[in-house]
């Protein structure tokens, strides 16, 4: 209860207040881990520089962390911001999402951090300024950051540099306690294959025996690496070197494979059966169900977004249909399962398997 007003007071996390900052960091890449899958890597080098801010091993007048993320959409770059306010300062509500498509123009560094004396919106505050100087803990997030006018990239060389930003009124808002996180996609024309098919970061994966014994990811006909260092030199191009200098590190995410589609629909089924049973329903997905929605739901150069709406279309509006119709209530476990005859997806009531079960809403056929 203290913890708590006294949260509210300073804007300082419960968790940063109650539990052992050690503790945390110990456990935060096995946290991370949890919930975005099949980017090992990316998890590791995030935890390592979260660690070295937290630890003072770095300049602490700079942000706790600061990188750029890279790779195609849906495979995990938002989903590791978040999991990173979740864990490191107990809420996804402590991300501030930026998206800099909206910083364009050279005018629009006042929208960043407020209007000077004098001009309209003047009392308003800065859109990023407000939201950190409310919320000094938190992940700031700058979607698409190719997108940006040079001079909103100046202005965050002084976030950088000196963790700190002068807004319009004249105040210093402290970023020394934040995690900045920029995404990109710089390169993407670079990796894309005949007819537009996109091939970097795994779109097409072939295996062959490395010197080391162990098997080696090609990209289009190129090796990771290769297709790593490709776009570096797209995005040395598009950033100053001051710029680039300044974070902390620049991480590649990889494409998701079959396997790791299968365990996010696990994650994904797990969320949406506990948003079920808030409401008074129990849910029973069968496994072939499961893998029905995987194997729909694959296209690997969009990542897992495909996934997430086939479970909207194809399993919540199912069941939004079932709800209408009566056909389950309240205290009812419905059981979503696949019909081997007609090969999509039907939500029942599970009654005793005594009974019989009478299909009461079918998925639309893929």
């Amino acid at each position: 209860m203290i913890a708590d007003i006294v949260s509210s007071w300073t804007s300082i996390p419960v968790r940063s207040l109650t539990e052992d900052d050690s503790e945390r960091l110990r456990r935060l890449e096995d946290e991370l881990k949890k919930r975005v899958l099949g980017q090992d890597e990316a998890v590791t080098a995030v935890a390592k520089a979260i660690r070295r801010g937290r630890l003072g091993l770095k300049d602490p007048f700079r942000p706790t962390g600061s990188f750029i993320f890279l790779g195609t959409t849906g495979v995990g770059k938002t989903e590791l911001a978040k999991a990173l306010a979740e864990t490191m300062f107990g809420n996804e509500n402590a991300l501030v999402r930026m998206d800099m498509s909206e910083y364009m123009e050279k005018f629009d560094v006042s929208k960043l951090i407020g209007a000077p004396p004098g001009y309209i919106g003047y009392d308003e505050g800065g859109q990023l300024t407000e939201k950190v100087r409310r919320r000094p803990y938190s992940v700031v997030l700058f979607d698409e950051i190719e997108k940006a006018h040079p001079d909103v990239l100046n202005a965050m060389l002084q976030i950088l540099e000196d963790g700190r930003l002068t807004d319009g009124q004249g105040r210093t808002v402290d970023f020394k306690n934040t995690i900045i996180i920029m995404t990109s996609n710089i390169g993407a024309r670079l990796l894309a294959g005949p007819e537009g098919r996109r091939i970097g970061f795994a779109f097409e994966h072939e295996a062959k025996g490395a010197e080391d014994g162990q098997e080696e990811e090609i990209y289009g006909g190129k090796t990771y690496q290769e297709a790593r260092d490709l776009v570096m030199e797209e995005l040395h191009r598009a950033f100053s070197p001051e710029f680039i200098n300044r974070v902390d590190e620049i991480i590649f995410f990889r494409m998701l494979d079959r396997p790791t589609i299968r365990l996010i629909v696990d994650i994904m089924i797990n969320r949406l059966s506990a948003r079920i049973a808030d409401i008074g329903l129990m849910t029973d997905v069968t496994d072939r169900a499961k893998n029905w929605l995987a194997e729909k739901g694959y296209e690997p150069q969009y990542g897992a977004r495909p996934l997430r709406r086939l479970i909207q279309t194809e399993v919540e509006d199912r069941f939004s249909e079932a709800l209408l119709e009566n056909a389950v209530s309240k205290g009812d476990t419905a059981e979503i399962d696949l019909d081997p005859d007609q090969g999509h997806l039907v939500v029942r009531r599970k009654i005793p398997e005594s009974q019989d079960t009478e299909p009461v809403a079918e998925a639309r056929e893929a």
